[in-house]
């Protein structure tokens, strides 16, 4: 990819859309700053010195950045200059970005202009004060250290090379930069909470700015057609308000139905915000050891899947490769996935919701610390940072914040982060903990590697006496107490398969034939399908990743079996569960 090309040009919020938007994308100058000494070397300021160009948002690991350097590096610098017209300087000018890893620093026109601590979720820079018509210089720091003890990686090596379950490591930039125009005052964001057994959808906007003479007015409509609409006026702050709906079609996985929002901000009757967003209508409700969606029993079988590219790294090449992934789960009779230790970006949640694809938020645990008050100034913050963009995707069916956190652990850090969680999105189910030792959850999970169907099996036959019995780190599992919640065995499977190569690594011993890996595929999950005491299943995974060969599919996303086998594996997944009958 040159350059000069603008990738991903696709607008980074499909949820909350302007038209007054420009796309940052692109050739940016940059630099290394090994010493993270660039702040007083004067790096923000014009006359530095910038020796290479990156490709925007491609981490500088990446092929597809021009860059491809695969050390570490302490601190980076990137540069350009914005052409800004006398007509976007006349309101608010917000300069965005999905994803900076870990610590960014913006200065516009050799001022400051605002910083930014985490990794994996966006954020905004108001830089209205710092602007002006014509040439803007932009410069961005960004300082990252996975071997920093607290710091979320998620499964970035905290090593030279990639090894185990670690790999190439994402510094800097790598979602999409732009530029956002919006009035004096503005809709900062509205959260949507739809009830489809009362034929009403609850709002909460969020007003930027002065009150006076503010009226917001939202429309809904199905497949075209105007089903709902409602104004009201808008104090300072959050306004709640409700609008009913002459027509309700739910959200299902595999069938989803999507209603879209037009918010409408006048002030004085004048308008002065238009935004476009969308929902669906979908509940959740945990009765017994079911996890109900819309009120029908849906086994959730899902792939874990850690969003990985060979060119990309973090980041997709293409809006396309986001699709692709989900459209190849879903062939494999797969109908949603663990997003692993990372947080997607939104175009991801974007086609899941459009495809009816079920999907677990988590955050990129890996890294952190789970004592002491660095483990709750590491995480929480950020981890409420991306409950908060994500909250409205009629996708995500649960949120898992920590993955295998394990001894040393203080199980009140797991407790706040959950209670947390749950003031912030009632409506969904938390798991505190993936794998091991849980503190308090709504849905209990276990890891369980075990390739022999027999024995894995017989771990859960007595979960109807509320009895787990689990080999795979047994003294883990007995430290968690089973209460009789919804049951979901996270992570299984893992089968390795790579003929040929003495590099890569799976779970237990390889199958000698493709034959061997379907058939064990096979009983591995009916199993699972099989227990009336099992809602859920995540089969690791969907990709190989670079030595890691336990993919459905190989990295670069091609198929690895012949058709037969595939055919195997989708008719197991897809054979109807004992939780999912009357």
């Amino acid at each position: 990819m040159s350059c000069c090309s603008i990738p991903r040009p696709e607008h980074p919020r499909p949820q909350f859309v302007r038209d007054s938007w420009v796309n940052l994308n692109g050739c940016w100058e940059f630099a290394f700053d090994h010493g993270d000494s660039g702040e007083p070397r004067g790096m923000y300021k014009a006359d530095a010195v910038f020796p290479e160009k990156i490709n925007v948002p491609f981490c500088p690991e990446s092929k597809l950045s021009g860059i491809e350097y695969k050390d570490f590096m302490r601190a980076v610098w990137y540069r350009r200059t914005v052409n800004l017209t006398d007509e976007q300087c006349a309101g608010r000018i917000f300069l965005r970005f999905g994803a900076v890893d870990n610590r960014a620093t913006v200065y516009v026109n050799g001022e400051k202009a605002g910083s930014h601590v985490g990794g994996y979720v966006g954020f905004g820079v108001e830089i209205t004060n710092f602007a002006h018509p014509g040439e803007n210089l932009i410069v961005v720091q960004a300082q990252d250290d996975n071997r920093r003890a607290g710091q979320p990686r998620g499964k970035q090596s905290s090593e030279y090379f990639s090894h185990g379950c670690d790999y190439t490591r994402t510094t800097g930039i790598w979602q999409t930069v732009w530029m956002e125009f919006v009035p004096q005052s503005f809709l900062r964001g509205v959260k949507i909470f739809p009830d489809a057994r009362n034929a009403n959808v609850a709002f909460r906007a969020d007003l930027c700015g002065c009150p006076c003479g503010v009226e917001l007015t939202a429309e809904i409509s199905y497949q075209g057609k105007l089903v709902g609409s409602t104004k009201v006026a808008l104090s300072g702050g959050v306004t709640p308000f409700g609008c009913s709906v002459s027509e309700v079609h739910e959200w299902m996985p595999g069938d989803p139905s999507l209603y879209d929002v037009t918010y409408t901000l006048t002030k004085n009757g004048a308008v002065i915000d238009t935004v476009t967003s969308y929902f669906g209508f979908r509940r959740i409700d945990i009765v017994g050891k079911k996890v109900l969606i819309n009120g029908k029993s849906v086994f959730q079988r899902l792939v874990l899947d850690q969003g990985f590219y060979p060119d990309g790294i973090y980041t997709a090449p293409t809006d396309d490769d986001l699709r692709g992934d989900i459209e190849l789960s879903m062939a494999a009779g797969f109908n949603g996935a663990r997003l692993h230790q990372k947080v997607f970006e939104e175009r991801f949640l974007y086609w899941a919701d459009k495809l009816g694809y079920l999907v677990w938020g988590e955050h990129a645990s890996w890294g952190t610390q789970m004592v002491g008050n660095e483990a709750v100034l590491s995480f929480l913050p950020e981890w409420l940072e991306i409950v908060q963009r994500d909250i409205n995707h009629p996708a995500i069916i649960g949120w898992c914040p920590y993955n295998e956190t394990g001894v040393p652990q203080d199980n009140r850090v797991l407790e706040l982060t959950y209670q947390a969680t749950k003031a912030l999105d009632p409506t969904r189910p938390c798991i505190d903990t993936s794998g091991y030792i849980h503190a308090v959850t709504d849905i209990y999970d276990v890891h369980n590697y075990d390739q022999n169907p027999e024995t894995f099996a017989a771990n859960y036959a007595k979960l109807s006496e509320n009895e787990v019995i689990n080999p795979y780190n047994p003294v883990r599992h007995h430290a968690a107490q089973y209460e009789g919640q919804p049951f979901f065995v996270s992570e299984y499977g893992g089968t390795w398969w790579a003929p040929g190569r003495t590099d890569g690594w799976g779970y237990g011993n390889a199958p000698k034939t493709e034959q061997e890996l379907a058939d064990r595929y096979t009983a591995l999950t009916t199993a699972l399908l099989d227990n009336p005491d099992i809602c859920a299943f995540c089969y690791t995974q969907l990709t190989d990743i670079e030595q890691e060969q336990n993919g459905i599919y190989a990295y670069d996303r091609s198929r690895k079996f012949a058709d037969a086998i595939y055919e195997q594996i989708k008719a197991a997944n897809m054979k109807p569960a004992a939780i999912e009958k009357e």
